[in-house]
């Protein structure tokens, strides 16, 4: 029998060499062998795992030790205030896009009936953040992957979120005729050649969530060139990109007419946020 604390510094230290996070990652998959909270961890570090829990977590320790992403491991991320369902058809909610919610909140004035786009929606992170926030929105979200929707959908269920809509589309495609008070998009924004790419948990994602063209901006190009026509009078156009993509998103939005542009930064202080608004 191991108790809680040594099973915690030896999975340390064989996570040292291929983590960021090895304690977190090790108090996390040993959360989800026990189903317990991690305060449990630290208010009884003498407890010890039965055979089959050990078992469990070893599986787990192993598959993250070959880098296997934590949220594929477990099957579930934290975002906002939601808990959701991950996959490998999806791109992992990651802290800095919580930056894009924040900021699309501070515009929705209080008590309206905003109708809200969130394109590209994967998992359904900014989109039922948007709708848990604001119920009295009415949020419609797009993805051209099918397996991504399904996910985003039992994510809406299992968050009992119902003020919301899921779209299969190409961006724009399948969207005729339709206006909104506020896009929003956290779009892929990677360079096909980034050699981030072949490092971490991006591995394990789909490409077509990560990467566009060359520069990395291909996407966002569309959305901006595009947004123009779904857009109501006043409306606001909220998109995450690259640290280094800054200026290049400023001065696209600005020359498509979009008024008010600016660019907000991230928690690690890092520019991550371009808004514009339709005159």
């Amino acid at each position: 029998m191991a108790a809680i604390t040594q099973i915690i510094d030896e999975a340390i230290k064989q996570l040292e060499a291929v983590s960021d996070s090895a304690r977190l990652d090790t108090e996390l998959l040993l959360c989800s062998v026990l189903k317990k909270e991690r305060s449990f961890l630290h208010a009884w570090p003498e407890h010890e795992l039965n055979q089959q829990q050990l078992k469990s977590f070893q599986e787990k320790l192993r598959q993250r030790i070959e880098g296997k992403p934590i949220a594929h491991i477990l099957g579930e991320r934290g975002f906002w205030s939601l808990n959701l369902n991950i996959t490998a058809d999806t791109l992992i909610p990651r802290p800095d896009t919580e930056r894009l919610v924040e900021l699309a909140l501070d515009i929705i004035p209080e008590n309206t009936q905003w109708k809200i786009l969130d394109l590209g929606t994967g998992t359904g992170a900014i989109a039922l953040s948007l709708a848990k926030e604001k119920p009295n929105c009415f949020i419609t979200a797009t993805d051209q992957s099918s397996a991504a929707l399904d996910i985003a959908k039992q994510n809406a269920i299992i968050n009992h979120i119902s003020n919301i809509e899921f779209i299969q589309s190409d961006w724009f495609a399948e969207l005729e005729n339709k206006q909104f008070d506020m896009i929003v998009s956290n779009p892929p924004y990677i360079k096909e050649n980034d050699p981030h790419l072949k490092q971490g948990d991006v591995r394990f994602e789909p490409l077509s969530a990560l990467t566009s063209g060359a520069d990395g901006l291909n996407d966002i190009r569309r959305i901006i060139r595009d947004s123009l026509e779904y857009l109501k009078k006043s409306g606001a156009l909220i998109i995450e990109h690259g640290y280094d993509q800054a200026e290049e998103v400023c001065n696209l939005l600005k020359a498509s007419n979009f008024a008010k542009v600016s660019n907000f930064n991230d928690d690690n202080d890092n520019p991550r946020v371009a808004i514009g608004y339709i005159q």
